[in-house]
């Protein structure tokens, strides 16, 4: 592929605390706030703490998951003292990072979150096309970061529209309302290369294209339910559980019912399973996605200076 010149990216967000519940995101950019810019960086980091009020209740949301408030519809529909708090924060934070093309708006914005499944650092990002997010992956892989590293190509919910490139970090497993150290320095690291990796873009180094194992998202399975309660019936099964991004077959165990009954898999392809039992999504439905793993070329990298932002 030909190499791809780009601009600089002067201007990168480092959102956490989008559910309130996820700590390590959260306990991560308090400690960045501390450290106050002297205008001396080589980039400009603009870091939040998305949903305040729930990180204060150490709840996921306090009114609606801010992390689906963030549709072109949600984002143009009219507010007012009454709309759901999350609603009028997702308005906030759309202004704050753009709006699209003017001087303020940020290049890069990191969305910081945990999950209780057994996913390693995971990048999701909102295209396959999202070069950046693909290099910042192959970038961490270089580096041998400790942890295991996939980048999932899913619908990214915190997409502000002013934004260039967006890409969420997931990390887990950790439970909701804890913090673990061994995640969160991992989350920190991450981060810290992230950033490192824009710095050395910006200087003018040339980075290589090549090839990145992407995983798309395919569909969400539920677990399996009374038909008339819907109270769910089953849990997922111990061979599954915890083997996030490892190939599920047909046939496969899937769930173990509560009366002691296996139920397999009865897809017609084989897929990889991520976000296995992962806890905040019981109430949507959702005991895990399954993905379909592939390879994207990208292209080399290298910064033009002398290109509009």
């Amino acid at each position: 592929m030909k190499a791809v010149a780009m601009p600089t990216v002067s201007r990168v967000a480092v959102c956490g605390g989008t559910h309130g519940n996820e700590l390590a995101g959260i306990y991560l950019v308090r400690e960045m706030l501390k450290k106050r810019a002297d205008g001396t960086e080589p980039v400009s980091v603009v870091t939040v703490m998305s949903n305040s009020r729930a990180a204060q209740l150490c709840v996921r949301y306090v009114e609606t998951d801010l992390n689906r408030c963030f549709t072109r519809a949600a984002l143009s529909a009219p507010v007012s003292e009454t709309s759901p708090y999350e609603m009028i924060r997702s308005q906030e934070l759309n202004a704050l990072l753009g709006p699209k093309a003017s001087a303020q708006a940020v290049d890069l914005l990191c969305d910081l979150h945990n999950t209780t499944a057994n996913t390693g650092l995971c990048l999701i990002t909102y295209s396959d096309h999202d070069w950046i997010c693909l290099h910042i992956c192959k970038h961490l892989k270089h580096m041998q970061f400790p942890y295991m590293l996939d980048i999932c190509y899913a619908k990214a919910y915190l997409c502000p529209t002013s934004i260039l490139f967006l890409s969420a970090m997931e990390i887990g497993p950790q439970p909701h309302g804890v913090v673990r150290s061994a995640i969160f320095s991992a989350m920190q690291e991450g981060v810290q290369l992230m950033m490192d990796w824009i710095c050395q873009f910006n200087s003018g180094m040339l980075f290589e294209g090549g090839w990145v194992d992407v995983y798309t998202m395919v569909k969400n399975i539920d677990y399996p339910r009374d038909s008339e309660t819907h109270v769910i019936t089953a849990a997922v099964h111990p061979d599954l559980q915890d083997r996030d991004f490892c190939l599920l077959h047909p046939g496969d165990p899937m769930f173990l019912c509560f009366s002691g009954e296996t139920l397999r898999y009865r897809g017609k392809e084989a897929l990889y399973p991520f976000f296995i039992n992962e806890g905040a999504y019981y109430e949507k439905g959702v005991a895990l996605s399954l993905a379909r793993k592939r390879r994207v070329q990208i292209p080399s990298w290298f910064v033009n200076v002398d290109e509009p932002k």
